[in-house]
């Protein structure tokens, strides 16, 4: 299947990313244990639970995060480097074509990207889980204990809306729940109290009901009724931090449960889970522009393809930040926020194909 030529092209590949991988982890780690180092000593971090419940979920985590950068600057690295050399030079003249020349290239590339995958979709979820916990005891406390101006849909033309609701004591006050059929509102429950037993079961007390038909009303009242409401305490605390937390089917599912019950915040959850499937296409979409740049033999030799590939690097993060911002305030549609840079990348990287030496 592959001749000693892509061998040579897939060792030099993935050998320079995975050690670049791992020198710039090593960096990270040594920068972030020095930021947080007063953070662990005056919140009394046990050493156990900083190497394994931190690092060592740290690192997966951010050599995802880095995976198609540091792709694109090790093609960058060893083919300018063989460009230098008169490398594809003579591959070239040895009548291998340009696209020939790209196949252990791609290989290599849908590998990277592959792993991005499953790791991002099923590997790091749960290590993130493990390490955002570690962050919100130890480092910066991000959840919250009580919930605010609760309000959803929970099965369709049934609105929920609580006040304020208490995650210690499993309790809620200023409670309605409101049936719809159509645009008409045809009964009201109203509350001081609601408070959750087990498994959709919930306690109303000191409630009121109001049922409408046409011009009639009629009013119960009573001090306590237990009634089934399709919906979790848990589901009220649910906030953006939680959404790296998620396999790619949990977010798919939290994605459609939300849409079911009419709830707008959900854009933080779905730039997550576009993300877990573009970022493993980022990694090809750079793998072709880093060829096409560094496969000539320029005067600058290595320098100003790595000069040029830490600059398309900066933009390309710029432009990812920028487009999740876009993204998360709701300003673009969720998907093509995400895509927008791979899609104005590969315009870039067809470009430059074409105009690479063949």
């Amino acid at each position: 299947m592959f001749k000693k030529l892509d061998l040579y092209i897939i060792k030099k590949y993935l050998g320079t990313f995975f050690f670049s991988i791992v020198l710039i982890i090593s960096i990270s780690v040594v920068f972030d244990v020095t930021e947080k180092i007063d953070e662990f000593h005056d919140n009394h971090a046990p050493l156990k639970a900083i190497v394994f419940d931190y690092y060592l979920n740290f690192i997966p985590y951010f050599a995802n995060l880095f995976t198609p950068l540091f792709s694109f600057i090790s093609v960058i690295f060893f083919t300018s480097k063989m460009a230098y050399n008169s490398e594809i030079v003579a591959i070239l003249a040895g009548g291998v074509s340009f696209n020939r020349l790209l196949r252990p290239y791609i290989f290599s590339a849908v590998v990277i990207g592959l792993m991005s995958f499953l790791l991002g979709a099923y590997v790091i979820p749960p290590a993130n889980e493990i390490r955002l916990a570690f962050e919100d005891k130890y480092i910066n406390k991000f959840t919250s204990e009580v919930a605010r101006n609760v309000q959803m849909e929970v099965k369709p033309g049934v609105i929920l809306y609580i006040e304020r609701f208490e995650e210690k004591r499993n309790r809620g006050t200023h409670f309605s729940l409101e049936h719809y059929e159509g645009k008409h509102l045809v009964s009201r429950t109203t509350a001081k109290t609601v408070t959750w037993l087990k498994d959709s079961l919930w306690v109303v007390q000191d409630y009121l009901t109001r049922d409408f038909d046409g011009l009639y009303e009629t009013i119960t009242k009573g001090s306590r009724m237990d009634t089934f409401i399709n919906v979790e305490p848990y589901e009220f605390f649910i906030e953006s931090q939680h959404a790296p937390q998620m396999t790619i089917g949990e977010l798919n599912r939290y994605l459609n449960k939300q849409k079911e019950r009419g709830l707008g915040n959900t854009q933080a959850f779905a730039d997550e889970y576009y993300k877990r499937i573009s970022n493993p296409f980022a990694a090809l979409i750079l793998m072709l522009i880093g060829v096409s740049l560094s496969s000539r033999k320029v005067k600058g030799g290595m320098g100003l393809h790595i000069g040029i590939g830490i600059a398309l690097s900066a933009v390309y993060i710029l432009f990812t930040t920028i487009s999740s911002v876009f993204a998360v305030k709701g300003s673009m549609p969720t998907l093509l926020a995400v895509w927008l840079p791979n899609i104005v990348f590969s315009i870039i990287g067809i470009a430059l194909y074409m105009h690479a030496p063949k």
